[in-house]
């Protein structure tokens, strides 16, 4: 019998780069898992995507204050899933954000200066979880306002590779990862036997890590400011807005949620961005399974009550 190897695949989807890695005793077998895995991420992000017009996403947004759409359950499900997140989170996350007006908010260099805050608050006008009406009968979706418009940018890629790891393991895969752009989900251990090992990113240079995780069956995603951002007046904004306001966030370089799953890890990193450091640290505190690593604007650390990091 062959020995355990680590077999991995590269791809751009949903707009990512996602890392698969498996291990498996047979290269013909692993490469076919492989290509499954990517085929099923391929299958959510049509699913999902706002880039094509028959998609089930972009169909409810061409009905918003004109009708309901019948949908997949699958994707009304991540819906209710999300909405339940924006309770949670009092509207930090909200999958309407897709109305924002992104003239506003170019984040290149020829952003100077920020809009006034009457012009911000019209920015987000049409963004409210509240608006989205669920029909669990028909399994329908229904915007409430005309140019409200729904995205999974906030959790679409965490969901894509949890689907890929079920796959995989539903398959006999007993031991892998799947990394969807800072967003990982791993499982079983490595050929050592040993816990995957996680680098989490230094904010101020991506390629160098500040501290390393162990994590097995468990999933991490990151938010960052270094993805994209502006520096105006000496402070730092990051492309992440606050739905409330329209204002970018400041105060925080990135967040990493740590949790069992990947599509929660990734819905969360971004609101504990918009509420700060110490409602976000309440807020993670409160959850069971979860945990949080916070880097404040003067690279200070601050982590949830659970964890420690080396």
């Amino acid at each position: 019998m062959n020995k355990p190897q680590n077999f991995r695949k590269v791809e751009k989807l949903m707009g990512n780069r996602f890392e698969l890695c498996i291990v498996h005793e047979n290269e013909t077998i692993a490469e076919q898992l492989l290509n499954d895995a990517v085929t099923e991420i391929q299958r959510i992000e049509a699913l999902l995507s706002t880039f094509k017009d028959d998609s089930q996403v972009n169909q409810i947004n061409q009905q918003a204050g004109i009708r309901p759409v019948k949908v997949d359950a699958e994707v009304f499900d991540l819906i209710a899933r999300s909405n339940r997140i924006s309770q949670l989170t009092d509207g930090a996350f909200d999958i309407s954000y897709g109305g924002i007006d992104k003239s506003l908010w170019n984040f290149d260099t020829t952003m100077t200066c920020l809009p006034t805050e009457e012009i911000a608050r019209q920015s987000v006008h049409l963004i409210n979880f509240n608006n989205i009406e669920l029909n669990d009968t028909e399994k329908s979706v229904f915007l409430k306002n005309k140019g409200m418009r729904i995205g999974f940018g906030g959790i679409g890629k965490g969901y894509g590779a949890d689907k890929a790891r079920q796959l995989l393991v539903n398959k006999g895969v007993k031991s892998g990862f799947i990394n969807a752009s800072g967003d990982l989900t791993a499982w079983g251990r490595q050929l050592d036997g040993k816990s995957w090992s996680i680098g989490l990113s230094d904010p101020d240079g991506p390629e160098n890590y500040l501290a390393h995780l162990n994590i097995s069956d468990a999933a991490i995603a990151t938010s960052g400011t270094y993805e994209k951002f502006v520096i105006i007046n000496g402070m730092r904004y990051s492309h992440t807005i606050n739905p409330k306001t329209g204002f970018p966030t400041s105060g925080i370089k990135s967040v990493s949620i740590l949790t069992t799953n990947a599509e929660l890890a990734d819905a969360m990193a971004t609101p504990v961005m918009v509420m700060g450091v110490k409602s976000g640290l309440e807020l993670i505190n409160q959850m069971n399974l979860m945990e949080c690593i916070i880097i404040d604007d003067f690279n200070t650390i601050h982590t949830s009550d659970g964890l420690k990091i080396s």
